[in-house]
């Protein structure tokens, strides 16, 4: 029983870390967040909700200035004020922001929001592991290489996931009859809007670099033309 005991410690704790991390974030966005109620953007609830024989889309202000959209684990949408305010400002339009929450919802769709709080979990488990283990062969090192690894494992499941929720919303978008042209045009200025000039190698980036997501869009909108 006792060489099942590090096993079980381990899982014991990537439950632990799930589970606050999920309370936390639920904690965070409802003592910071309002319903979203933007004149020029409920039409675009509508029509996204419209295209999913659904009422409105339901979505939320999350009060913080970075530029972001954001899906709960709970299946709440979210868009932050900074977003909100380059809106205001005619840096972005009411279609563009309909690609944002379209994006988040196929997060959703596909259970992304929750898989990435098990993934943070085993992200850590796995660091845990690897520092364990390569600490021992490269002492000074070891821990910085599990790190690496860890980053890079993650990376690339979101990356998937990224890809994944971008083609719900062009379909959603679509579907709407908003077009994949507001979606494209956003990421056209994200770079701009968020200050991110990915500086980080691609292979630890979270998300795929935009000229690969513009691709990917515009490779998927003409398959569906042609079927």
């Amino acid at each position: 029983m006792l060489k099942f005991t590090p096993i079980i410690l381990l899982i014991l704790y990537i439950a632990a870390v799930w589970f606050f991390s999920l309370w936390r974030l639920k904690q965070e966005l409802n003592q910071r967040s309002t319903p979203l109620t933007h004149p020029r953007l409920t039409p675009m609830l509508e029509r996204l909700g419209r295209a999913m024989d659904l009422p409105a889309v339901r979505a939320h202000v999350y009060e913080v200035e970075p530029v972001n959209g954001l899906a709960a684990p709970d299946g709440r949408i979210f868009l932050t004020r900074g977003f909100i305010r380059k809106l205001d400002a005619g840096e972005v339009t009411p279609e563009e922001l309909a690609s944002v929450i379209a994006h988040e919802l196929g997060h959703v769709a596909h259970g992304h929001a929750r898989r990435r709080m098990i993934d943070f979990a085993g992200q850590n488990a796995i660091r845990m592991a690897l520092a364990g283990v390569l600490g021992r062969i490269i002492p000074g090192l070891g821990v910085w290489i599990a790190g690496l690894v860890a980053a890079a494992v993650a990376a690339r499941l979101s990356r998937e996931d990224e890809f994944e929720a971008d083609r719900f919303a062009s379909a959603l978008m679509i579907r709407a009859g908003l077009g994949t042209g507001p979606q494209i045009s956003l990421f056209q200025k994200l770079e701009r809007l968020t200050g991110n000039r990915g500086t980080a190698p691609a292979w630890l980036l979270s998300h795929p670099p935009v000229a690969r997501r513009i691709a990917a869009i515009q490779t998927q909108e003409a398959r569906w033309r042609q079927g």
